[in-house]
């Protein structure tokens, strides 16, 4: 796999050597595998916590639900989830925070308060200030390919060639991120499985996934519970961890250097094995 150097705002993060395992913390009512299991303050905080110990190496904190038909939140209630939790964990983590959002205000509260990397859904797309806030704290920024915005995303026709779509937007995204100041070393991609995409979009992005090599930055995917692996499966969402394994495999192996996850501590052991397989072991224990 190829190695990066991946700079976040103030720390660097060696990718390539193992895969990094994002821990999701939906501080929601509706997200929807999780939503409101951890909207309460001290449960969220209290799993914060959790996800660093159960071996996580970035904890991703989310205020919105961007699940299919989910509607948007304001900022003044997003700021309201997602501040008071960065704030209270920022100093008892020593990994670093992301926050899952697609609004510059937020994005830029965030960081002020110690967060370190932006995962941004659309690319930066919804809100373009997100451009000026990250290129002028040079954060860390996931930028995600969607097909659309939750409300209408699944309802949109087909893709006829899902891969050009993927690349052509991500690369869209990236050249507007480096116009706006951000250096290239501080962007990872992500190919947005279940935003906007079938079932077999989202097989084929797994099955392919090296495509996105092309790009020569570093892969995050999120494929944990979702409804595509319900589907193959027939499995509600809280089934779904041996498919969702299956698939955090598949994405390791086709060029993945960051899986995002809501299982942590079932999902670091399945990222270690397939580590093992796919790297030399002696790297991953030096």
């Amino acid at each position: 796999m190829t190695a990066y150097l991946w700079k976040t705002r103030s720390r660097i993060l060696q990718l390539g050597r193992r895969t990094l395992v994002m821990g999701v913390l939906n501080v929601t009512p509706d997200s929807f595998s999780d939503g409101g299991l951890y909207f309460s303050f001290q449960r969220a905080v209290d799993r914060a916590l959790q996800i660093e110990d159960e071996g996580a190496d970035i904890l991703d904190i989310g205020g919105e639900s961007t699940r299919p038909g989910a509607e948007p939140v304001t900022v003044e209630e997003e700021l309201a989830r997602v501040l008071p939790v960065i704030e209270a964990v920022v100093n008892r983590l020593s990994i670093p925070i992301s926050v899952d959002t697609t609004k510059a205000t937020v994005a830029q509260a965030a960081l002020d308060a110690g967060a370190e990397i932006i995962n941004d859904v659309s690319a930066m797309e919804f809100d373009p200030e997100m451009r000026k806030v990250v290129a002028m704290k040079q954060s860390g920024v996931c930028l995600m390919h969607t097909r659309g915005r939750p409300q209408v995303m699944q309802n949109l026709p087909p893709s006829s060639n899902i891969w050009r779509e993927v690349i052509d937007g991500l690369t869209q995204a990236v050249n507007k991120a480096l116009q706006a100041g951000l250096g290239r070393e501080h962007i990872c991609v992500d190919p947005g499985i279940g935003f906007g995409k079938t079932v077999e979009d989202n097989l084929e992005i797994l099955r392919r996934l090296s495509m996105l090599k092309q790009l020569d930055l570093p892969i995050l995917i999120g494929t944990s519970r979702k409804s595509f692996i319900g589907r193959v499966l027939g499995r509600s969402e809280s089934e779904r961890l041996l498919g969702t394994a299956a698939t955090v495999t598949a994405a390791i192996l086709h060029g993945a250097h960051i899986v995002r996850v809501h299982d942590v501590a079932e999902m670091v052991q399945v990222v270690r094995m397939t580590d093992a397989i796919a790297y030399s072991l002696s790297d991953l224990i030096a």
